[in-house]
């Protein structure tokens, strides 16, 4: 058993980062409900396959996000509001290193912003 234990603290101790060290949880704050969250690396033109399935994310409402890309750390997010289909990007989030993502939005002035944690 201390075999184990002093193990996983030397894995600690190393940095060594585990998929599940990259889950985050997405915070809605836009004023609007979210129909489809994407997530995609920066670097790529490719959105893939919404991430929130049929479910909606209502204004206040927080979602957790499995993210085991730790390749692709920098990610960008894309959501779809569910009242008019409109869409809106946020650029630039290091998933590796935040565990927090709250979305917020001015539809007036179309200024996107986050805070992060």
């Amino acid at each position: 058993m201390l075999k184990k234990t002093v193990f996983f603290a030397a894995l600690a101790l190393s940095g060594v980062v585990y998929a599940a060290d990259a889950d985050f949880t997405l915070v809605n704050r836009t004023g609007y409900a979210i129909n489809e969250v994407f997530i995609s690396p920066t670097q790529k033109d490719n959105w893939g396959k919404d991430r929130l399935g049929r479910n909606q994310l209502l204004n206040g409402q927080a979602r957790t996000f499995r993210f085991g890309d730790t390749k692709n750390c920098v990610q960008d997010i894309k959501v779809v509001f569910t009242d008019d289909d409109s869409e809106v990007e946020w650029e630039g989030f290091n998933l590796c290193e935040l565990h927090k993502i709250t979305l917020r939005y001015n539809r007036k002035t179309g200024d996107v912003s986050a805070d992060t944690e």
